[in-house]
């Protein structure tokens, strides 16, 4: 993928700003957006202009950077400053690495920008050389364990480049399949509501020349049994210490299809994803986002007037249903009862 999702652009006039891919458009149009305030960063967020773990985690670095700046041009003071960065941090709660990337820049703020501002961007390399470990290890697991010339993969929401700063994490290991000439076909789940397989998914697949076809997320279940499919890899929003792990909603469904099949399900996520200050998944805080986006296409109602829409962003996929959690420190195994706390955390 030659589009980054997120980046700081030194082009834009005094000292840049922060550019978005803008994937509310996609795949009908390619825009970018310029963000140079911090009520701009939290509506990307919040819309899902900037989405998936990785890269939320390198616009929280960002923004840090969107803060300060704007800060200094409208005089604000610490307090300010602070309560800002703050509005950065819980744009979206239920993503750990949005938190995650701003914590990282935070105590650098007092040295000042340019040495924020260089943070972020160690991040941004990190989660791409990240990415690309893990794809190679979680390749290399999967192999080991499906007897099959080519894999027929199902995958669910936008795990790709797009979701990051770069390659991909659960499409970032199709990727590497695809680079040693192991995948046979994706089944891309289309993800409902707001089609982020069908639109995002899709569309790097398409890029990349990989066999793929997109299916509703109700057919998922019906492929996995039928034997249409070798494994399912999937992407993470939050990891808990025991392998708990909160995915867009629709994944547990896919677990549990899995296990029924004795197929593997595996969870591809940088480090930052995995919360170890987080026991299990009942404590993982569950997005909800509008009804109307269930209820409605667009300007157009699909619903009764008088019907509300339920619409959680995420769900929490038990540890045993998950076969193994590829991280760029390696690959445990929840399922077997060697969840994500057995590995060393960096700063052990």
């Amino acid at each position: 993928m030659s589009l980054l999702a997120v980046e700081w652009d030194d082009a834009v006039e005094h000292r840049g700003a922060l550019r978005l891919l803008d994937q509310t458009v996609l795949p009908d149009r390619t825009e970018f957006l310029v963000v140079r305030t911090v009520d701009d960063l939290v509506d990307a967020i919040v819309r899902l202009a900037v989405r998936g773990a990785p890269a939320l985690g390198v616009a929280g670095a960002m923004g840090v950077v969107v803060a300060m700046d704007q800060g200094e041009r409208e005089g604000w003071d610490p307090a300010r400053l602070d309560a800002e960065v703050d509005r950065v941090r819980h744009a979206r709660p239920t993503a750990v690495n949005l938190a995650w990337g701003v914590d990282r820049v935070r105590p650098l703020m007092g040295e000042g920008r340019d040495a924020v501002l260089a943070e972020a961007r160690v991040v941004a390399a990190e989660d791409e050389a990240a990415n690309r470990e893990l794809s190679r290890l979680a390749a290399d697991w999967l192999l080991e364990r499906i007897d099959r010339p080519r894999l027929r993969v199902l995958t669910h929401c936008n795990a790709g480049a797009l979701a990051t700063s770069a390659w991909g994490t659960a499409l970032g290991v199709v990727r590497e399949l695809h680079a040693r000439g192991r995948v046979e076909l994706v089944h891309v789940d289309e993800t409902r509501p707001l089609l982020q397989g069908a639109r995002l998914t899709a569309y790097e697949l398409a890029e990349e020349g990989i066999p793929h076809v997109v299916q509703v997320d109700s057919a998922a279940a019906s492929s996995i049994l039928r034997g249409l499919v070798d494994c399912a890899v999937v992407g993470a929003d939050r990891i808990a210490a025991n392998g708990d792990v909160a995915n867009k909603v629709g994944t547990l469904g896919v677990g549990l299809a899995c296990r029924e099949a004795g197929i593997p399900l595996l969870v591809a996520a940088p480090w930052s994803t995995v919360d170890l200050a987080m026991a299990d998944g009942s404590s993982i805080e569950i997005e909800e986002r509008p009804g109307e986006e269930v209820t409605g296409e667009g300007d157009r109602r699909t619903a009764p007037a008088g019907s509300r829409g339920f619409n959680p962003a995420f769900d929490v996929t038990p540890a045993r249903f998950v076969s193994a959690v590829a991280t760029e420190r390696g690959v445990v195994e929840p399922a077997a009862g060697v969840g994500p706390g057995s590995v060393q955390s960096p700063s052990a």
